[in-house]
């Protein structure tokens, strides 16, 4: 158990935390309907769609869990695995959760800076990667780190032979003894996710099960989910909303997982007809791409009827075109890796296109000055936050993990709140940028542009974007008789093994930056000037 008794205490007076664990739910599935489907896998590669049952899901689960044992795994050691939107991400998760270990996704845009660093951290034992996956070679990057990391026992590849073979090695017959039930409790870790490290290092957030299946059965009962649904998840799973709300949602509810592992708007809705999906979260370019895909109209969609969305403001003629042309609910929502999705807009669509939503049962959202106090409704400042889905640590990082005496969590965003109670996100204390819902570190990308030998100074903000909301601009000031460009820039980053989507997207080389009196840029003026650019190099 990693929590303490007072906050136990505190959230059964709440009554959100089931006490439950995720297979507790599957095991439950498992015996009522062995035979129905619980993932359909759709893969961009070959075209071809998988369907797996709760059955066959349970009995690579349990070769696994038994396979993953006699490697020495056990409760509290982790499992990291960096792989797409594919059905083995599921069964590794179950597995873990069967044998207590703690689960550890990692983004498939992560390389080899990110990586080493992550599975150092987080001392992961075992390692699992696709063979190829978007014509990267994750198998030789997954190799490479199993020889860096201390204590990576094992590197597994997903579709390789012999002795890293996911398949010959994890998936060999036999699970007596790991059909049903866990070693993990409730309150004990099960997930360590990343964040995207805006304070130059990606921060471990560790959560137990009660908190994540309690913000996710209140996510459900608010958006009346029910076992007609079917969960259409082209976000990745290895982020937190995928992961709460694609993956653990499926099997709290027990309805089909639709997974899809790149996206394409056309596939994208030629598999919701097919399989009927009814809901979908995910950040706003998704929905953009599929009620501006220009065919839209010739696709049965008449089960699809909610779409929750998160990461940035949705534009108006998004959430029409969404209702006129998907016959879609669009709900927006905030939420963090640290607390999942805890702030919503509801079915009636009231306040969607003007705020983040309001609290969902069991948590709790406030505005307060730079002292503390709370603010006036309507007034800007810092949005804080407590309740039954606040993470219970940063890994190693007791220094980061703070909460006043009263229990609220500073989120490091800026809101206002409206007498309803709904908030809107107007910026970030913390220096990120959201493109298209996935957070690019400037700090880390700064300091990478501050080694490149013809740059004096540096700043990286945001642009906007009509599809991906935000993408990253790079201002920069040249050291005498020096001369840059952003295809030189791409080239470093790339030898720094810097993941693609966090490099700038287009170069301002300026003669001076803008500064405070003690020195320091003021991002705000950079950030007025971005407010006209596009784009100078789509990726």
């Amino acid at each position: 158990m990693f929590v303490d008794q007072t906050r136990i205490e505190l959230e059964r007076q709440r009554g959100i935390w089931p006490d439950r664990v995720i297979t507790d739910y599957f095991d439950g599935w498992l015996a009522e309907k062995p035979d129905a489907t619980a993932i359909i896998d759709h893969r961009a590669d070959d075209g071809s769609t998988t369907i797996v049952g709760y059955g066959e899901l349970n009995g690579a689960v349990a070769a696994m869990a038994r396979n993953l044992t006699g490697l020495g795994v056990g409760k509290g050691d982790v499992v990291s695995m960096q792989l797409p939107n594919w059905w083995q991400f599921v069964a590794v998760h179950l597995a873990c959760v069967r044998i207590g270990a703690i689960t550890n996704p990692l983004m498939p845009i992560f390389r080899h800076r990110e990586l080493s660093f992550m599975l150092r951290l987080a001392e992961s034992k075992v390692f699992i990667v696709p063979e190829t996956y978007r014509d990267f070679d994750y198998a030789a990057l997954g190799l490479q780190l199993g020889q860096e990391v201390p204590s990576l026992a094992r590197v597994f590849v997903v579709g390789a032979s012999g002795a890293e073979s996911f398949e010959d090695v994890l998936l060999a017959e036999g699970g007596e003894g790991f059909n049903a039930g866990s070693e993990l409790r409730p309150n004990d870790l099960m997930q360590l996710l990343f964040t995207s490290g805006t304070t130059g290092e990606p921060k471990g957030v560790l959560h137990v099960s009660n908190a994540l299946i309690g913000t996710a059965d209140a996510l459900a009962q608010r958006m009346e989910m029910g076992p007609d649904d079917v969960i259409f998840m082209p976000s990745p799973i290895a982020h937190q909303s995928g992961f709460m709300y694609g993956m653990m949602q499926s099997l709290m509810l027990g309805v089909p997982l639709l997974l899809m592992d790149v996206w394409e708007p056309a596939s994208g809705a030629r598999l919701m007809q097919e399989y009927r999906a009814s809901f979908m979260f995910a950040a706003t370019p998704f929905l953009s791409d599929l009620a501006n895909l220009e065919e839209i109209a010739a696709y049965d969609l008449d089960a699809f009827r909610l779409f929750v969305t998160a990461g940035a403001p949705i534009p108006p003629e998004v959430v029409a075109a969404a209702h006129d042309r998907l016959g879609a609910i669009v709900v927006s929502a905030w939420g963090m890796t640290e607390n999942g999705c805890v702030t919503t807009t509801g079915l009636s669509g009231h306040k969607v296109l003007e705020t983040d939503g309001k609290a969902l049962p069991g948590e709790e959202v406030r505005v307060v000055d730079d002292e503390g106090v709370v603010v006036a409704d309507g007034t800007s400042g810092n949005l804080q936050f407590r309740g039954a889905a606040n993470f219970v640590g940063y890994l190693k990082r007791p220094e980061f993990y703070r909460f006043d005496d009263d229990g609220w969590f500073d989120t490091g965003d800026l809101a206002r709140m409206d007498d309803e109670g709904y908030i809107r996100i107007e910026g970030r204390k913390k220096d990120i940028i959201i493109r298209g819902g996935e957070n690019i570190p400037v700090v880390e990308i700064e300091n990478a542009l501050y080694r490149m030998a013809e740059v004096r100074d540096a700043a990286v903000v945001a642009m906007p974007d009509a599809r991906l909301a935000e993408r990253a601009c790079a201002f920069a000031t040249l050291k005498p008789g020096a001369t840059l460009t952003l295809e030189r820039i791409k080239e470093f980053l790339e030898g720094q093994r810097v993941a693609k989507q966090y490099w700038p997207e287009r170069l301002e080389v300026i003669d001076k930056m803008p500064r405070t009196p003690s020195g320091k840029i003021q991002k705000f003026v950079l950030r007025d000037q971005a407010q006209n650019f596009t784009v100078e190099s789509d990726r």
